[in-house]
């Protein structure tokens, strides 16, 4: 008979034990890049022990900590499941020429000088009626990557423009999961929230696209030529029917979400209506090949044009293992430092210590939101627990719950893709074929609304008091503070 495990009496971690296990995550990971050029995830997986280490120093039994690492995968599942599906996705789009078709019309109209606007604002649109960053990057986002090869544009800086696009979206629109989520658990109205993130957020983008206009002017000199660009739409054209028709894809796919398909289901009936055009629009497709090509897509062969093989042998179930498996070892040291409430520990210390008003407490819920998408690598997760963990705060120095919701929201979804063991910048790369590490210095408006934030609550423009405001927070938030009433003298 199995003896039976001794559960100590569990504590909170002492401070010291917190701040070593969150630092043996980055210092494993900046190692073994910087260092080795290697692999995350075998690297990765001495952060999950050192995490567990400690939190079984405070009282848990080994029971505890595989249940918090369950637990933490778990709440990665649905992001799993959609990078899954954009992979059969990927695949099937690209045999049934319905992205080979969205570069070859690209090609023909984009001009190298406006590329990186264009890509942008395209995206933030799509993103911004869709509610969905994943899906803009998984479809769009793949199409404009291919047209920056062919314009002789590095696809590191197309991915930037690309990411920075679609996260506005996941930003500011009503459809975000993210933004509701944040609005909500915070306690603010979704549209005073959504308000409330407007001023730096025209401030970052407006930013964004003048940076985003001068790299594109400054590139276009080194841009591929239209013979090369001809060349290249020819060798399209050459394998593949390009039918403006197949361009009904995509836009079938934003309809279904615009309708609020939930993304999933979404992505899957894009996916069906590529087995759909395969048949109609190509040549030699049969069901084998389909299916085959949803898991490994086949080598796309074609001397004359190396661009084209990198371009459209990409995509398959199989190639999104790698993000799946990364994704599973970032949640299981989530899961351990969300339980065991060591980054709690760590908060709490730096509100001790720190915050003495707006200035210093909107400047530390940026940097504890990059520090959560940085330590429990989900971006829900990121958001979730910095707002739950500053939510009293703010009520009692009298601010309005839409104050920390927008620098959360803000700072939380735009830096998750720039983070490379963050579910979405794993996801990020799995969509465009480029790191997090080669693309972040490039997504301009991801990293520049933080900063905005922060700068405004230094200028004194970003202080939103509770008394002024009162009917613009949810009913949950007027119950769980009942007992509190809004202070008269709120802290400036």
């Amino acid at each position: 008979m199995a003896k039976a495990e001794t559960k100590k009496e569990i504590r909170k971690p002492y401070l010291w034990e917190a701040i070593i296990a969150f630092l043996a995550l980055i210092v494993i990971v900046l190692v073994t890049v910087a260092v080795f050029d290697a692999t995350l995830h075998f690297p990765m997986m001495f952060a999950v022990v050192v995490a567990a280490f400690f939190m079984m120093r405070c009282g848990y039994t080994w029971k505890d900590v595989e249940k918090s690492m369950i637990n933490g995968i778990a709440l990665a599942l649905p992001a799993t499941l959609i990078l899954i599906v954009v992979g059969a996705l990927i695949a099937i789009w690209v045999l049934a020429g319905i992205v080979p078709t969205m570069i070859y019309w690209g090609l023909a109209i984009m001009d190298p000088r406006f590329f990186f606007v264009a890509t942008m604002i395209i995206c933030s649109l799509t993103s911004m009626i869709l509610g969905t960053s994943w899906g803009t990057a998984g479809t769009l986002g793949v199409a404009f990557l291919g047209i920056a090869i062919g314009l002789g544009i590095p696809v590191y800086m197309a991915a930037g423009a690309v990411v920075s696009g679609a996260y506005f979206g996941d930003k500011l629109s009503p459809l975000s999961d993210t933004t509701n989520m944040t609005s909500s658990v915070a306690g603010a109205d979704l549209f005073a929230h959504i308000k409330n993130m407007l001023p730096q957020t025209v401030i970052a983008y407006v930013l964004a696209l003048i940076i985003f206009l001068i790299l594109g002017f400054a590139m276009a000199g080194g841009a591929a030529d239209l013979g090369d660009v001809a060349m290249l739409r020819g060798g399209i054209s050459t394998h593949f029917n390009t039918n403006p028709l197949l361009l009904l894809a995509p836009v079938i796919v934003m309809v279904a979400i615009g309708l609020k398909v939930p993304a999933l289901p979404g992505i899957l009936i894009g996916a069906v209506v590529g087995v759909i055009f395969a048949f109609i629009f190509q040549d030699g497709i049969t069901f084998a090949g389909i299916f085959n090509a949803a898991w490994v897509p086949p080598a796309f062969v074609a001397p004359d044009y190396p661009a084209l093989e990198n371009l459209f042998g990409r995509g398959g179930i199989r190639a999104k293992m790698y993000a799946v498996s990364l994704i599973a070892i970032a949640m299981s040291y989530g899961g351990i430092m969300d339980k065991s409430r060591m980054l709690e520990v760590i908060v709490d210390k730096i509100i001790q210590w720190f915050v003495k008003g707006a200035k210093s407490l909107v400047t530390t819920t940026v940097a504890v939101t990059v520090a959560s998408n940085i330590a429990f690598a989900e971006q829900y997760v990121g958001v979730i627990l910095p707002t739950r963990m500053f939510a009293r705060t703010y009520r009692r120095r009298g601010y309005h719950p839409k104050m920390l919701s927008s620098a959360v929201d803000g700072t939380g979804t735009l830096t998750s893709p720039l983070i490379p063991w963050n579910t979405c910048g794993i996801a990020m790369a799995g969509f465009l074929g480029v790191t997090a590490w080669q693309f972040a210095p490039f997504a301009f408006f991801n990293w520049l609304v933080p900063f905005a934030t922060i700068g405004l609550a230094m200028a004194g423009k970003y202080v939103r008091y509770l008394k002024d405001d009162p009917t613009t927070v949810t009913s949950a938030y007027e119950e769980a503070f009942k007992d509190e009433p809004i202070p008269e003298e709120a802290t400036a």
